[in-house]
């Protein structure tokens, strides 16, 4: 019988699986990473620009254009090194504390100082109302919950587009901020990779936000209605996955190379939290939940 590692304090934990089951991570459908489900597979277009490793990085021209399809002055945006840096840069040069529990893990914890709040919230996935204030907003999965980049509050914005186009090994994240120098005074040189600035003018032309986030919602409910069927309590919000009230699923699924997040770091330990997946997903799903040997409700 496969031991199934523990989980993670945030989620992707494929290749931990993987390595467990002895299988190769493309086997995996993760789903405890919540990634754009509808976005193209983006290794043509990143083999396309691999002369870009033969230069030091620049981000002058790809921030500008990021800036230009934020809707914001260029002199308001940084790239950062995925959205993890630009919550550490934030919380390195202003403190601050989550306006409640549970909140995303990264974020910081002192007694004191400006409010963070995640938009859609995580992990309830529901979008703040127009009357709810912060200092800080994570906005990492606010374009695929709304169909927009950001809601241009005011504050400070952290955002993430690798999780908009799936792919978090480039590690490319922002800042969105008046005098947003202050933050950038305490990155290393070369923060981002050639690579990955390359790849972004890419990634920009070919964002398609209002069908992926109408992709999303349809599949959002066809996973809730997976879950139902089964007779497990769901929560469906706005973000790109669901809860799960299942006590130990992620322990059941993984065996059968299928990974959902195990919400105790959230202090929900009843709780999973499912990214969704597109149609191929969905029925690699359905076909482990009753491989594990849960039965669907009766009438």
């Amino acid at each position: 019988m496969v031991q199934v590692p523990p989980a993670g304090p945030h989620g992707g934990d494929g290749q931990n699986i993987a390595r467990a089951l002895g299988i190769d991570l493309s086997q995996i459908l993760d789903l405890s990473q919540s990634l754009n489900p509808f976005v193209p597979h983006l290794e043509a277009v990143v083999a396309q620009r691999l002369n870009s490793l033969r230069h030091y990085p620049d981000p002058t021209e790809p921030a500008a254009l990021l800036a230009n399809t934020l809707g914001v002055e260029s002199q308001r945006v940084l790239l950062t090194n995925g959205a993890s840096e630009a919550i550490w840069l934030v919380h390195t040069e202003i403190g601050g504390r989550v306006w409640a529990e549970p909140e995303f893990g990264l974020h910081p914890r002192n007694p004191r100082g400006p409010i963070w709040r995640s938009d859609p919230h995580n992990p309830s996935g529901c979008l703040a109302g127009p009357t709810e204030v912060a200092d800080v907003w994570d906005e990492a999965f606010y374009p695929l919950a709304t169909g927009r980049w950001t809601s241009q509050r005011p504050g400070v914005i952290v955002g993430s587009l690798t999780k908009t186009f799936a792919c978090p090994g480039l590690r490319l994240g922002y800042i969105i901020a008046d005098e947003v120098e202050r933050f950038a005074r305490h990155q290393p040189q070369w923060p981002t990779n050639s690579l990955a600035l390359a790849v972004l003018v890419d990634l920009l032309d070919l964002a398609d936000l209002n069908r992926w986030a109408t992709d999303i919602t349809t599949a959002r409910q066809e996973l809730a209605g997976l879950f139902e069927l089964f007779g497990f309590s769901v929560v469906v919000a706005d973000a790109p996955w669901i809860l799960v009230q299942a006590p130990g699923l992620r322990e059941r699924l993984a065996p059968h190379g299928v990974v959902v997040r195990n919400c105790s770091s959230f202090g929900m330990p009843e709780h999973v939290r499912v990214g969704i997946p597109d149609s191929d997903g969905l029925a690699r799903l359905h076909s482990a939940i009753i491989t594990s040997g849960i039965k669907a409700k009766s009438g």
